[in-house]
């Protein structure tokens, strides 16, 4: 299966959308980075006033319960945006580790909605890793609160598509525990610290990072019909197994549908791969905005 690039053209605009399929944890308290270093892949104690980070939530086993966009708010608090689907589980296993911790969370979605943004991005928003389609930048953030001073609207759509495109995994509730931060190229758009201390299931994310074992990566990828997160990916050569999963999708202006796929490195090589069953819509690659490791790719 070889690599083309994108022939499609993403036309110049700029735009808001209400993202209700978002939600917001808050931890409160002198001692909530401490806790929240002690749970995420990420280091959350030396995070900036300013600075907005990814991260992801594990199992024991390694495998991502939820992924976040995190930034401080004040002194102390620390905001966790991710899927409003997995919000409620995550926010209670969450609860159950605090314990004398001075943390206190809570469900904050209601009181910061959140804005997806496209384009010119105004003073205030969160910035995200870009999405790039047919070698255009498109710049992305996040808006908190009150309607964003953008004049133009965008679909959720279009902005579910250029985060598909982005290559940065947001998990939901279809693909909680499927997979390893590395498989979804987590650690490749700054979600994973390796230096920082022990988390849940931080010992297998290590050995995946360092004994060379992975071979599962994530790819942007396009067909022409739907497709939906969770969704099990096939390849003609073995249609007995699943040789993936859609971990994001959406659509773009005139393009055809574009979904993040998690895949099997040997999966990329000659035949073809179909969304949902041996038979079903073909998969076409297209390019990620950062490069794989020569060792994986």
């Amino acid at each position: 299966m070889t690599q083309p690039s994108s022939t499609t053209t993403l036309p110049a605009f700029t735009g808001a959308v209400r993202l209700a399929d978002w939600g917001v944890i808050r931890a409160a308290g002198a001692e909530a980075r401490k806790f929240l270093h002690g749970q995420l892949t990420q280091d959350v104690e030396l995070m900036g006033p300013n600075d907005v980070r990814l991260a992801g939530y594990c199992s024991a086993k390694g495998r991502l319960l939820a992924s976040f966009v995190m930034w401080r708010d004040g002194a102390d608090d620390v905001l966790l945006a991710c899927s409003a689907d997995v919000l409620p589980a995550v926010l209670k296993r969450l609860t159950m580790f605090v314990l004398r911790a001075k943390c206190r969370l809570s469900d904050a979605t209601a009181e910061l909605p959140l804005w997806g943004c496209v384009g010119d991005l105004p003073a205030g928003t969160l910035r995200l890793p870009d999405a790039t389609w047919a070698g255009t930048a498109v710049p992305r953030g996040l808006w908190v609160g009150a309607t964003p001073p953008v004049a133009q609207a965008i679909d959720l759509p279009t902005w579910q598509g250029l985060e598909a495109a982005s290559g940065v995994a947001r998990i939901v509730a279809a693909t909680v525990e499927q997979f390893v931060p590395q498989m979804v190229n987590l650690e490749l758009v700054g979600g994973v610290n390796f230096k920082k201390g022990c988390y849940p299931g931080q010992e297998i994310v290590a050995r995946s990072q360092y004994r060379g074992t992975l071979k599962r990566r994530a790819q942007v990828m396009t067909s022409d019909q739907p497709l939906q997160p969770g969704q099990e990916v096939f390849h003609d050569a073995d249609p007995g197994q699943p040789a993936g999963m859609v971990v994001l999708s959406g659509s773009l202006p005139g393009a055809p549908a574009v979904a993040l796929v998690e895949v099997k490195l040997s999966a990329l090589v000659g035949g073809s791969l179909h969304a949902g069953a041996p038979e079903g819509p073909l998969l076409r690659l297209a390019a990620l905005p950062y490069e794989l490791p020569l060792e994986t790719a």
